[in-house]
């Protein structure tokens, strides 16, 4: 009876744990996996946001514009190399977000959260919404 108990607990325990490590999105088709961003240095110029788009629907959406209090202003970035040289920039359009397919917006891709209003700290969260051509603006938790 009592190995039992211990294996009922155990269990509920590790379905209590891994709901809380988890924290996903969803707007229409679209799902957002696990928002999370850096922490960063007193007077940071930038932090990043990284996190996984996936699109459950039969049509492409895209991911056209994210806002957050956390910055004065964010944008898409992509990762580029010219010339052998890495380098990040602007995106030069919206993230296409293909049918039935996930994104990673992090293996070259990512947001940039501008000016950061305060110092970001491990373990705290911030809220933005990502604008999507289809889906609308999705509401989401970036934790650090």
């Amino acid at each position: 009876m009592k190995t039992r108990s211990i294996a009922f607990v155990t269990v509920v325990a590790s379905v209590v744990a891994t709901s809380a490590l988890s924290h996903d999105f969803q707007g229409g088709s679209i799902g957002i996996i696990h928002p999370w961003s850096r922490a960063t240095p007193p007077g940071a110029p930038v932090a990043g946001g990284y996190l996984k788009i996936e699109n459950a629907g039969a049509e492409p959406d895209r991911l056209v514009s994210v806002t957050s209090e956390i910055a004065a202003s964010t944008e898409l970035h992509e990762s580029v190399v010219k010339d052998g040289v890495a380098s990040m920039r602007p995106a030069e359009g919206p993230l296409e977000v293909p049918a039935g397919q996930t994104v990673e917006v992090g293996a070259g891709n990512h947001i940039m959260f501008l000016k950061p209003v305060r110092t970001l700290k491990t373990g705290e969260e911030f809220k933005a919404t990502l604008v999507f051509e289809k889906a609308g603006p999705i509401e989401v938790v970036f934790v650090v």
